[in-house]
């Protein structure tokens, strides 16, 4: 199930960066049964994917939480750059 949301937030998340063969997203279960989603781009995109005052993270975020709430899961979604 974890997969169906990675590659939900691939799909929205790599249109909007320059580099999209680097986005990365990794799932896991939290104890309280909520799936923890970190996506993880290039340092010069991160801007990019948070957006002025986090509009685009957060668009993204209700995207995502309208999906999982259809398949009865909760979900957090962590936004961050690599080096």
């Amino acid at each position: 199930m974890n997969t169906e949301f990675e590659q939900l937030l691939k799909a929205l998340v790599a249109p909007i960066v320059t580099n999209p063969d680097d986005v990365s997203i990794s799932s896991f279960v939290d104890v309280d049964e909520t799936v923890v989603l970190q996506v993880l781009v290039s340092k010069d995109d991160l801007g990019r994917v948070i957006g002025k005052g986090g509009r685009i993270a957060n668009a993204i975020r209700t995207v995502a939480h309208a999906s999982a709430s259809r398949a009865g899961k909760k979900i957090k979604i962590e936004f961050d750059s690599y080096e």
